[in-house]
């Protein structure tokens, strides 16, 4: 694909194969830029020597392995479709992933011995969606979800690798699952969602199904949790009685009544993002949330007494995992100017190893830019922020594209975007902003878009806007506006509540109509987003107020529009919607569906595509930068 150029008809032949090689060099560079690769999901086995983890460095996402002390990578696995996590199994007999048919939800959970031969399916292969949670200590269970049993619901199975059966432990009324496993097999911690933003915490007796609740609270709660090894404590992330997440305990009697939830680490600038305690439970490894960034600290369990880590080697961790001796910490570090790679820390030393060297062929990394985060106030004086990401030696108001980020409850935090980095090398600068219903910034904030108030939400895509052309980022009439499923919804709010403030906008797999949304999207996922976007039986009028697709008329702007023919989250006819009516009113419309992916493009020759289409679709209608 070449970026258009506009060329005077005076030109001479010499001129015009110049400025034909300078745009096909553009296109090149987005595409070398679109290559490149991510590690993740570690995974130490039994000994600690050897790493399994999840990297596209055949340019799909597959199961590899590695000396954790760095070496060759070997592929475990090598299939057509994108796997998801992966985990080595205690007894070091079996590596579980996960695999997505076709990009698709429909995710079906396997066994694979970790030379890569002995591969079994655990799951039906059908349309159900499966879920893959953790081994017990010894092995001998492996925790999954299912809604094979009812479109509607997520239950909990645990499945014997000696004996292979498969049992039904816990059914839920919705979506939930197994987060952990005691270590003697009498209990379960089950984690049940009211809806999306609120879940509780079961203490489940596996013999008798008893269920006693640990986390009783009123409105939104946010609870994850692990049992120590003893299983008379379960450890917690919770913000049932605060606003922003941390650290808790409760204690469980013998006869598994539970105590009161007790905060043992908390803070009031950031909120925990995940924790992974060791295997002898003495210590745990916390990661705090910053406003996106990303900060290590360890808590000595028994005195309660918590350390700052080392400063990371990037500003976003992930898959934090000890080595079964405690003595190695693993993880996945990714920064805006750094692909995803699997670090590990030698705690004693304080010191990171890089293990993994995801391929970034033909770029130069010290070429990138990191972004600045930017603080503003919305119409209403709630705070604000994002991260501007400038092209170097920019200087005044350019070009700019903004970029809201999918969930609603996700956030925008500084790690690695192919498609940021593109636009910027062509002079294109990007604002990705979190605004209120972004997680990250407390229960407060991430509520505040739920039912009829996400009018508001869209309004802070003025005061986006706004903030950029202020900061002197930003020439007003040269702005556009994408995002990817919810953040495609917000790209098609913006450009039919505001047709004259974008010049272009680029929806990739977003919600245009909340009907028909809830209509064909999974039961599961319909039922758990009646709280946050509005319940289709009673609120109906509401629903038909906020989709885009109701007013679509007044879009002006030229649309780019990129879907998965197999996404089963926010299925096509969402996009086909738009398209349809942006084509009968003469709105210029470049409509890309990619045959095998689902929600979101992982296969190296679509993000290739994807990320080709919009840096030429807004090359051409915003101009590159100078």
């Amino acid at each position: 694909m070449r970026f258009k150029t506009v060329l005077a008809s005076a030109l001479i032949p010499v001129a015009f194969a110049a400025c034909r090689a300078t745009a096909d060099d553009a296109g090149d560079a987005v595409a070398r830029m679109a290559r490149v690769g991510s590690s993740r999901s570690p995974s130490f086995s039994p000994d600690g020597k050897t790493l399994a983890f999840v990297s596209n460095l055949s340019a799909l996402p597959q199961v590899w392995k590695m000396p954790s002390t760095g070496g060759w990578p070997e592929m475990v696995t090598s299939f057509d479709d994108p796997v998801g996590g992966a985990e080595w199994s205690p007894d070091g007999k079996w590596i579980a992933f996960t695999l997505a048919p076709g990009g698709g939800m429909n995710t079906q959970v396997y066994l694979v011995k970790p030379d890569g031969t002995g591969l079994k399916r655990l799951t039906e292969g059908g349309k159900e969606t499966n879920r893959l949670g953790g081994f017990r200590h010894d092995g001998r269970k492996l925790v999954l979800g299912s809604n094979r049993r009812t479109g509607a619901a997520i239950d909990a199975y645990l499945f014997d690798t000696d004996t292979g059966a498969l049992e039904l432990a816990v059914q839920n009324p919705g979506s939930g699952g197994f987060d952990d496993l005691s270590r003697d097999g009498r209990r379960a911690l089950l984690n049940r969602l009211r809806y999306r933003g609120s879940n509780d915490l079961f203490l489940v007796d596996l013999a008798t199904k008893r269920e006693t609740l640990l986390t009783p609270h009123q409105g939104p709660g946010t609870y994850t949790g692990l049992f120590s090894p003893d299983g008379n404590v379960v450890w917690l992330s919770s913000n049932g009685d605060r606003d922003r997440i941390a650290l808790a305990r409760v204690s469980i009697a013998r006869d598994g009544s539970p105590g009161p939830i007790e905060i043992v680490a908390a803070r009031e600038d950031a909120e925990l993002a995940t924790f992974a305690l060791d295997d002898s439970g003495a210590k745990a490894a916390l990661v705090w949330n910053v406003a996106g960034r990303h900060e290590l600290a360890f808590m000595d369990l028994l005195r309660k007494e918590t350390r700052a880590g080392p400063k990371l080697p990037g500003d976003v961790i992930s898959g934090l995992t000890w080595s079964r001796d405690g003595k190695k910490l693993a993880m996945s570090v990714s920064g805006a100017t750094a692909p995803a790679n699997i670090f590990i820390l030698e705690e004693s030393s304080s010191s990171f190893v890089k293990v993994t060297d995801s391929p970034h062929p033909g770029v130069d990394l010290a070429s990138l830019v990191s972004p600045t985060l930017l603080t503003f106030k919305a119409h209403d004086g709630e705070p604000l922020s994002g991260w501007l990401y400038r092209p170097k030696g920019a200087k005044g108001p350019g070009p700019i594209v903004l970029s809201f980020h999918g969930g609603p409850e996700g956030q925008e935090v500084p790690s690695f975007r192919s498609d940021y980095q593109a636009l910027v090398s062509q002079g294109i600068a990007v604002f990705a902003p979190n605004v209120r219903g972004s997680s990250g910034f407390g229960k407060r904030f991430v509520n505040l878009d739920n039912g009829a108030l996400r009018v508001n939400a869209v309004k802070d895509i003025v005061s986006c806007v706004d903030a950029v052309v202020k900061a002197g980022a930003a020439d007003p009439k040269r702005v556009g506006i994408m995002g990817g499923s919810y953040g495609g919804y917000m790209t098609m709010a913006g450009l039919v509540e505001y047709p004259g403030m974008f010049a272009a906008g680029a929806n990739l797999f977003g919600i245009v109509n909340f009907r028909t949304f809830f209509k064909h999207t999974e039961p599961w996922m319909a039922a758990i987003s009646k709280v946050e976007y509005g319940d289709p039986d009673t609120e109906g009028e509401m629903l038909d107020r906020l989709s885009p697709l109701t007013r679509i008329d007044n879009v002006k702007a030229p649309t780019l529009v990129l879907h998965g023919a197999n996404d089963t989250n926010v299925p096509v006819i969402e996009a086909e919607q738009v398209v349809a009516s942006l084509k009968k009113r003469g709105i210029p419309v470049e409509y890309v569906l990619f045959p095998d992916e689902g929600h979101g493009f992982q296969k190296l020759p679509n993000r290739i595509r994807s990320t080709m289409a919009i840096v030429e679709w807004f090359t051409r209608w915003l101009g590159a930068g100078g």
